[in-house]
């Protein structure tokens, strides 16, 4: 199943794009636990490399310290297969936004399509890392001012809404998410004037 397939019947399809994988990739070797896993590489090969030199063979006590290191190297594995996954993550991360909200899918063995409605968010913004700057991408960032079911952890009083990332028409996709989001959040939130079977509030195109 595609993820148009999983829109609601009376939507309507505005955008639909996907993931940059080597921004994706760049941002997954250069990260924070790149310098913790050369160290901790670095100073487990110095005892690997004392014990080979101190005449250590592979007897049943040379297999013992190997899988010792192999397990101990943990961190680097991590940081390894993070690297190793990251394009396969880009990859299978689609986007696709409606009139009515924010579709992402995302997940390489399992797989999970997640949905924000216009009326959930309250603010939008660009985000440009080192590696967007360099691939002419960015990140469209959204935040909700009110707790939903969709909203993860709160951050200076907001919660996190749905970030369509490492994208190249990023700044197209912003303005046509604040138009949305202007639109039918500012008129969700405004005094509900009886509320009439269609919203004529603020200028929109939007019919509950």
């Amino acid at each position: 199943m595609t993820l148009r397939d999983e829109i609601g019947v009376n939507e309507t399809i505005v955008w639909q794009g996907k993931k940059d994988k080597r921004v994706s990739v760049f941002e997954a070797i250069f990260n924070p636990l790149l310098i913790f896993a050369l160290i901790w590489f670095a100073f487990d090969m110095q005892f690997i490399s004392s014990f080979l030199s101190y005449g250590g063979s592979f007897g049943t006590g040379a297999k013992s310290i190997l899988v010792f290191f192999i397990i101990h190297l943990a961190p680097v594995w991590i940081y390894i297969a993070g690297v190793l996954t990251a394009g396969l993550k880009a990859k299978h991360t689609e986007y696709l936004i409606t009139d009515r909200g924010i579709y992402i899918k995302s997940g390489i063995f399992t797989t999970t399509t997640e949905m924000k409605p216009f009326t959930d968010l309250s603010h939008v913004s660009v985000r440009q890392g080192i590696f967007d700057k360099l691939f002419r991408t960015g990140d469209v960032i959204t935040t909700c001012s009110h707790i939903s079911t969709t909203s993860s952890h709160s951050e200076n009083g907001h919660f996190h809404g749905m970030n369509i990332e490492n994208i190249a028409d990023y700044e197209k996709i912003f303005r046509l998410v604040k138009e949305y989001q202007e639109a039918i959040y500012s008129d969700t939130m405004y005094p509900n004037d009886l509320r009439p079977s269609e919203n004529h509030g603020y200028r929109t195109t939007y019919m509950r």
